[in-house]
């Protein structure tokens, strides 16, 4: 996944529009039978519609939910088309191999609260999109080393996923991500637990973002959620070649997309992006502390388009967020080489998309 900046220190430890259902497929050849034998045929989505669309958004220092900056930023978030929001909240754990999770003082409950209002005001359905922060690290590296570590870990996570579903139930957010891109974890057992959780205190949608559909194909838990995400970075190749690029990502959903139906459920993409730097297609989940480079805000505009062109044709998902947006509504920038769209040709692109549509 794209790398996202450190949070701060630890602190609690834990003991818009509706996407709708997942899409019906018929052939055109059983679409006519039908029709000729004069069959009224149910209600379902043109294959042709606009997904729902929005943002990662990471909470900056000098724009805090709550803040009036930060409430410009939803609000210009919902101005480029934008319909939701996922708030990305940090755990924390010192190690990969360490069971002691607790929830981090990157984003305290006050503020996600915060935000949760602000993104409302602004129009936004709201996500609550928990991630797991590893020094040095990254979340698909989490794995315990005993029996004994699995069950602490598992129970200190089922507690923060119990308090995040409390503060979504309570400040109306529409969907809890229960878990993102753990994917030396999505085929235990205990996951029930914390979908049961969850599922005790939130009444709204649940899904788990997974690392691709490498990671999707192996969990065993989508039926009993609402939705199955994924995270899209695969390697386009060159900065220049638009083939590669598209045959890239035609994999990646068509693959996608078979997990979701043999599911029967949706699909959503939990995140697709691209730095706006020189170098960035041949790895796209590469952030800017890994790698220096000079600033690209064609490719950024093009690689993002050309996800859009090719999820369209495949009607391959009913929400796509792209990875990623600020609480600073003065992010980003001609000369910024992160991931962020704001201020760039990236974020023209999708406001004639979106609008448009």
């Amino acid at each position: 996944m794209a790398k996202p900046h450190a949070p701060g220190g630890v602190g609690i430890q834990a003991g818009g529009g509706d996407i709708g259902p997942c899409r019906a497929r018929r052939s055109l050849v059983v679409l006519l039978a039908l029709i000729g034998t004069g069959v009224t045929m149910p209600s379902v989505r043109a294959a042709t519609r606009t997904a729902a669309r929005g943002f990662n958004m990471i909470e900056k220092p000098d724009a805090p939910f709550g803040s009036a900056a930060a409430a410009r930023s939803f609000e210009a978030m919902a101005a480029i088309g934008a319909d939701h929001v996922a708030l990305i909240p940090f755990l924390w754990q010192a190690s990969e191999n360490d069971p002691n999770i607790l929830y981090g003082d990157a984003v305290p409950l006050a503020r996600l609260r915060a935000a949760i209002g602000q993104a409302r005001t602004a129009g936004l359905s709201v996500i609550v999109k928990p991630h797991v922060w590893v020094p040095e690290r990254w979340a698909g590296s989490v794995a315990m080393r005993s029996e004994a570590d699995w069950a602490t870990w598992f129970a200190a996570y089922r507690a923060v996923v119990a308090i995040l579903a409390d503060v979504a139930r309570d400040e109306g957010a529409q969907t809890l991500v229960i878990g993102t891109e753990l994917r030396r974890t999505s085929g235990r057992a205990e996951w029930a637990g914390v979908i049961d959780a969850a599922r005790s205190r939130f009444p709204g949608r649940l899904t788990y973002v997974a690392h691709g559909a490498e990671e999707a194909e192996k969990i065993p838990f989508w039926r009993q959620l609402d939705a199955v995400s994924v995270s899209l970075y695969p390697s386009l190749g060159g900065d220049a070649d638009r083939e590669a690029w598209k045959r890239a990502m035609r994999g990646v959903l068509l693959a996608s997309r078979k997990v979701a139906d043999r599911n029967a459920r949706p699909l959503w993409i939990g995140e697709i992006g691209i730095r706006s730097a020189v170098g960035a297609a041949m790895r796209p989940w590469e952030s800017a502390e890994e790698r220096r480079a000079a600033p690209d805000q064609a490719l950024q505009r093009s690689v993002l388009r050309c996800w859009l062109d090719t999820i369209g044709e495949l009607d391959a998902a009913d929400l796509i967020l792209v990875w990623r947006w600020f609480s600073d509504p003065h992010a980003g920038g001609a000369q910024d080489t992160d991931f962020t769209v704001q201020n760039k040709a990236a974020a023209r692109m999708l406001r004639s998309r979106w609008i448009r549509n």
